[in-house]
């Protein structure tokens, strides 16, 4: 479990395919604070650790996981947004975060306004049926973001100056694909409400 407040970014050191997983080595401040079995969230994915030497840890994607979000996308030298797993020592900031990707979206546009960016987002919403509300929350790349303008498929967030400086955000531009994990809060009142699960308990309730 995350909370969506990225600790910093990691660096990827090495690819290797491993037959249809990939195998990440990745540098970050606090590689010899993990330990192996360790999760941790690298782009908004729940991945877990199962090496640590010199700085650089590993940790194993699977084809599923490749195909269904933008790790797959990666190579050498790009950065990843990175969280520990969630502490019950601290305050509870951004939201509930599972590090398990919905589904993909698109980066439409950038634009700098007064000292903080602007980013514009598509997403698959006819396939997906997968919805935001104004001034709700989306992890976006692993990082927890107030929505607006929110259309079925599309939305926009703010970026301020220290989550460019802390996120991958400073890297992203118009036509990068990213990862979208919706509130689960809100997928779970969908699921409640739909036609189907409707029918399903009316079902039982007979």
């Amino acid at each position: 479990m995350f909370t969506g407040i990225v600790e910093g970014m990691g660096k990827i050191k090495d690819i290797r395919k491993e037959g249809t997983n990939y195998i990440f080595f990745i540098e970050s401040d606090f590689s010899n604070e993990l330990v192996v079995n360790q999760s941790v969230s690298h782009n908004g994915v729940c991945l877990t650790v199962t090496g640590i030497e010199n700085g650089v840890y590993t940790v194993t994607a699977v084809r599923e996981t490749l195909q269904k979000t933008n790790l797959g996308d990666l190579t050498t030298d790009d950065f990843v947004n990175l969280e520990r797993s969630m502490s019950t020592e601290y305050r509870f900031d951004g939201h509930i975060v599972q590090g398990h990707v919905d589904q993909t979206g698109i980066c439409t546009k950038v634009q700098e306004v007064d000292g903080s960016w602007l980013f514009d987002f598509e997403y698959d919403f006819d396939s997906t049926g997968n919805f935001l509300v104004e001034k709700g929350s989306v992890c976006i790349d692993g990082v927890s973001l107030t929505v607006f303008n929110c259309k079925n498929g599309s939305f926009t967030v703010t970026i301020i100056p220290h989550t460019w400086q802390v996120t991958n955000f400073q890297f992203l531009k118009a036509g990068n694909r990213v990862n979208l994990e919706f509130d689960v809060i809100g997928k779970y009142i969908q699921k409640l409400f739909s036609d189907g699960y409707q029918d399903y308990l009316k079902d039982k309730l007979k």
